[in-house]
């Protein structure tokens, strides 16, 4: 079960790796087409879409270098693993994004203040609506895969690039209303509030990883984790909390306490977690390791109990949907 488990990441990280080639070509292209639709129109809103377009390739060239460096195996110097580089991916991606926001607003700003002259509008509307299709299509399919694999990076991507299809529709409003109005200044004003919006999404994706890289609680990632271990809290795994969860890409390192039977032997208690830990993770979706930390057993928990040969029982066994816990139990209080 291990060794299938471990050739399913291995074609999930090809598959990861395949998708950010994808985001690194289809991306240089369309910053292309921008730059070409700038050339043809002198559009201020088309230039900040262009730059931010900047902004995607050399993001796209991160994915591929964190996603080769993140899926290395854990070693001496990193134990828990190189995941934790998709979080980094994902902060620098963001960097990026807030800086090309700033670029944008000062460049908006000069032309809203001075003016600049416009030209071939038509030409330009249809370059930019055939790249803004291709940012939806790579959006949706970074997104998409991002997920499927469990990827911070992919899913960063995805959602900075479908961020750009609707600047592109705001743009190409804008730019309509410019040739039918003839009001140049609104152009300027378009990359204004197209910058603005940007420094958002910046700091958005910022947030995100920044959270991922100080271990902040996911309520998301908690719920996967209680489904992986409800079915196997049997046969002496009495009750579980304490429960905490660092995250270093797709490998987990899950601490926890368990109550056990306090008349077990040491020998007892570890061939019963060694089983347990590895059922767990042939349920769950990540890979990682687990650090227990063992209660005895109090009279309280004799009813949800199902150990047949005790002693210490004070009251029969009831049948019941066992609760999992992130929060201090009474256990740990000394509670009988």
């Amino acid at each position: 079960m291990a060794d299938d488990k471990k050739v399913i990441q291995q074609e999930q990280d090809q598959q990861r790796l395949f998708a950010s080639k994808i985001s690194l070509y289809v991306g240089l292209s369309i910053m292309l087409l921008k730059f070409f639709a700038y050339r043809v129109t002198n559009s201020e809103s088309i230039l900040s879409d262009a730059l931010e377009s900047i902004v995607n390739v050399v993001a796209a060239f991160m994915v591929i270098v964190t996603i080769k460096y993140s899926s290395k195996p854990a070693d001496k110097d990193h134990p828990y693993g190189h995941g934790k580089m998709e979080f980094f991916s994902a902060a620098f991606e963001g960097g990026l994004i807030s800086f090309a926001s700033l670029l944008i607003i000062v460049e908006s700003s000069t032309a809203l203040l001075y003016g600049h002259i416009m030209h071939d509008l038509g030409h330009g509307l249809v370059i930019i609506i055939v790249a803004g299709i291709g940012n939806l299509l790579l959006g949706w399919y970074l997104l998409h895969k991002g997920k499927a694999l469990q990827s911070i990076a992919l899913q960063s991507s995805g959602k900075h690039v479908l961020s750009d299809v609707w600047t592109s529709v705001g743009i190409i409003v804008g730019l309509a209303l410019v040739h039918l109005t003839g009001w140049v200044w609104l152009d300027a004003a378009i990359a204004l509030s197209f910058g603005l919006y940007l420094g958002y999404v910046g700091f958005s994706i910022v947030a995100d990883a920044s959270g991922g890289l100080m271990d902040k609680e996911d309520p998301e990632v908690i719920e996967k984790i209680t489904q992986a271990l409800k079915p196997h809290m049997k046969n002496g795994i009495i009750d579980i909390h304490e429960m905490k969860v660092i995250r270093s890409g797709r490998y987990h390192h899950i601490d926890m306490h368990l109550v056990l039977p306090d008349h077990w032997t040491i020998a007892q208690t570890h061939e019963r977690i060694k089983t347990f830990e590895a059922a767990v993770f042939d349920d769950y979706l990540f890979d990682g390791e687990m650090n227990f930390h063992y209660d005895p057993c109090r009279i309280k928990f004799c009813s949800t109990c199902d150990l047949k040969a005790c002693d210490s029982r004070q009251a029969p066994f009831e049948p019941a949907e066992k609760g999992i816990s992130i929060r201090q139990s009474q256990t740990d209080e000394g509670a009988e």
